[in-house]
């Protein structure tokens, strides 16, 4: 392994897992609130309970299945079963949620509703065995000094797998299509974005060698003991100390607080169109692959950039676009009735920041931590993220219940600014100083 450059081959091989993850849950926070509402007749507090639910889950499954895959060993690795076992579930339970969407808009039974919600609920456990493992991969087989840029590279391929699905959406639900249909059939939706995990999967397991590849970087970390931060605890272990300690945990709030604010949108983005601009699902997919590929073009240079000026530095620059984005998306939807344009732009620019912050948040959880236990720390990350993710879809959809729809993008704004006064009491996790000479060269990426 070269320990001056990223291996992008690999690192891009490692995302395929990423990649089928991510076009699941767009594809989830897209289509779920609609069929919540529109064949089952919920109201929004109650959809928002349902679509937390998730989040909720992931609580206490992404901890536990990352911490458990760090005490695993088989012969295809740590990761590698979770991520085979929870695609195969997910793809199996994933397809059967539209046949009962189908049949209760044919003839309505409260035994069809209990069955929408009990696989969806078996879904979720599904999804939420291998997302930590999925995503603790990278770290496994990238030197610390390199994550950012390895993060971006991961990113990127999630953001490939959100631009599949939002292509298909759109090419097969445009407004045009369904604003007349007493009921849309998502049927060859779920079926496509389940073709997408198993190939990605299947490609993973293919191509990446996990066992060899993590032993690799395991022995280049103990060649570099000044990467890590923590200290011997006395007992044959190890612990952070206490200024790191206090960096982690204003760095987990200030990840809870970006999620807040990010995800209130994401969630609710649908409907907020539907309700506000009279756009379908075509036109809110349009808008949301604009963000997306705002943030696959800027993946890469963003990671080049935090290797630079610093991830701290990239992440608050980020969020003080990503809240006046929200900011600019108010005066938007409240001026104009349909999508235009400048709207567009303000996405693209959304996607921008969303890459500056989550290119650089998660590598610098896992900075802080040994090599033994990345998969715990990146289960810190998604406690942080998920009880974000717990709280905002019930609390945004609770105001716009009661307030209105256009309180959606000025709740979304305020939570994110919050991110930046907690973000500024972080002091560790960045790149490291003592690295630097060795980062210079680390700016050209293996083909």
């Amino acid at each position: 392994m070269d320990e001056r450059k990223l291996n992008s081959k690999r690192t891009i091989l490692v995302g395929l897992a990423f990649l089928s993850i991510s076009a699941f849950w767009q594809m989830y926070d897209n289509v779920v609130p609609l069929v919540l509402r529109e064949t089952f007749g919920m109201d929004e507090s109650l959809t928002g309970v349902i679509m937390a639910a998730d989040n909720i889950l992931a609580l206490f499954l992404l901890p536990f299945f990352g911490g458990l895959s760090d005490r695993t060993s088989t012969r295809l690795g740590r990761r590698t079963p979770y991520i085979l076992a929870g695609t195969a579930g997910a793809v199996i339970l994933m397809n059967l949620l539209p046949i009962l969407d189908n049949s209760y808009s044919r003839q309505a039974a409260p035994f069809k509703m209990a069955a929408f919600v009990l696989t969806l609920g078996l879904l979720l456990i599904a999804m939420g065995t291998y997302r930590s493992p999925a995503v603790a991969l990278m770290p496994d087989v990238t030197p610390k000094p390199l994550r950012s840029k390895g993060n971006a590279v991961i990113n990127l391929m999630g953001a490939v797998g959100g631009v599949l699905y939002l292509g298909v959406a759109a090419a097969l639900y445009p407004t045009a299509k369904v604003a007349d249909l007493e009921h849309v059939n998502y049927q060859p939706l779920f079926l496509v974005v389940s073709v997408i995990m198993v190939i990605a999967v299947v490609v993973l397991l293919l191509t990446i060698r996990e066992p060899e590849l993590a032993a690799q970087n395991q022995a280049m970390e103990k060649r570099h003991p000044e990467w890590n931060l923590a200290e011997d605890d006395g007992r044959g272990g190890e612990t952070l100390p206490v200024p790191v300690r206090r960096s982690l945990g204003f760095l987990l709030a200030s990840i809870a607080l970006w999620f807040i604010g990010y995800n209130g949108v994401t969630t609710w983005f649908t409907t907020y169109i539907s309700q506000v601009m009279g756009e379908g699902l075509g036109g809110a997919s349009t808008c949301l692959l604009v963000a997306t590929a705002g943030a696959i073009v800027s993946y890469i240079p963003i990671g080049a950039v935090a290797s630079r000026v610093g991830r701290k530095r990239t992440i608050q620059a980020g969020v003080i676009l990503l809240a006046a984005c929200f900011a600019a998306g108010f005066v938007m939807t409240v001026l104009f009735t349909s999508i235009n344009l400048l709207m567009y732009l303000i996405f693209a620019l959304v996607g921008l920041a969303w890459a500056a912050i989550n290119v650089n948040s998660l590598p610098m959880v896992v900075e802080m931590c040994r090599g033994s236990d990345v998969g715990k720390f990146t289960g810190y990350y998604y406690t942080a993220s998920m009880l974000a993710q717990v709280v905002t879809p019930v609390l945004a959809g609770s105001l716009m219940k009661s307030v209105g729809y256009q309180i959606l993008f000025p709740y979304a704004a305020f939570f994110t600014a919050c991110s930046f006064i907690t973000m500024h009491f972080v002091r560790h996790g960045d790149s490291r100083a003592g690295v630097k000479s060795g980062l210079d060269a680390f700016e050209d990426m293996d083909s």
